[in-house]
């Protein structure tokens, strides 16, 4: 029986390998291998991945009720175009509950459940981490605790499902030096507004960083789109 509840994540009981398919194909729609109106079958991804029917279409579904997939029971499935409104949106949940967060950790005198972020953000320079994906994590990280410190579960739990859908296309905005650079900078000059209780301070710059990773990372998507239709082109032409 398929579970269509919600995508998997490593805290359900659902199948391992559909898990793995999903998150295989999710990469494939982002990383642009499977392009926006890709047309393919549940056979063909069976296929190519060495595995029955039945996760790829446990994964597949998953993907359709994020939205990444449309399904024609005559035609198989088709990857649906790229929506950045979506991902808009979303970043914009995410600017609306961090602003918040900041406040009432000021207004509660809460900030000190902050304390641990200052060793990893307010650092010299030579000691900035490198490597994208532990940047990425560490990222991830201080955006979730600025809203978990506040002590409200149900906040929490929406900020962790927002930060789930967007982490896929979120990654990118680590691939590149100056970015990570930034992200350090930008970190330390928000915690050290929020400890000295400049709430609107404090609230500007999070706008300003959450916009600007936002905007990098649709330039590097719309660059990545292009490169990966070029190439698509080329190969049916080949």
């Amino acid at each position: 029986m398929l579970d269509l509840k919600a995508p998997p994540s490593s805290g359900r009981n659902a199948n391992n390998l559909a898990i793995q398919i999903y998150t295989q194909l999710k990469a494939d729609i982002f990383d642009f291998r499977l392009l926006p109106s890709d047309k393919f079958s549940e056979g063909d991804i069976a296929t190519r991945m060495q595995v029955s029917r039945t996760p790829v279409r446990q994964a597949l579904f998953w993907l359709q009720r994020e939205g990444y997939v449309d399904v024609n029971f005559r035609s198989g499935w088709q990857v649906r175009a790229f929506d950045f409104k979506y991902f808009e949106d979303l970043y914009e949940i995410r600017i609306m509950m961090e602003t918040n967060a900041i406040a009432k950790l000021v207004e509660l005198d809460l900030t000190e459940r902050l304390a641990t972020l200052r060793e990893i953000w307010l650092i010299p320079e030579e000691e900035y981490l490198t490597d994208p994906t532990t940047v990425a994590a560490l990222d991830e990280a201080f955006h979730a605790r600025l809203v978990s410190a506040v002590g409200n579960d149900e906040m929490v739990r929406i900020h962790q499902d927002v930060t789930e859908r967007i982490r896929i296309i979120r990654r990118l905005d680590f691939t590149k030096a100056p970015r990570i650079e930034a992200t350090y900078r930008e970190h330390a000059e928000i915690l050290k507004k929020i400890f000295d209780k400049d709430v609107a301070g404090a609230q500007k710059m999070i706008c300003g960083h959450i916009a600007e990773s936002q905007a990098e990372v649709k330039r590097i998507t719309l660059f990545m789109l292009q490169t990966a239709r070029e190439r698509y082109g080329s190969r049916e032409e080949a």
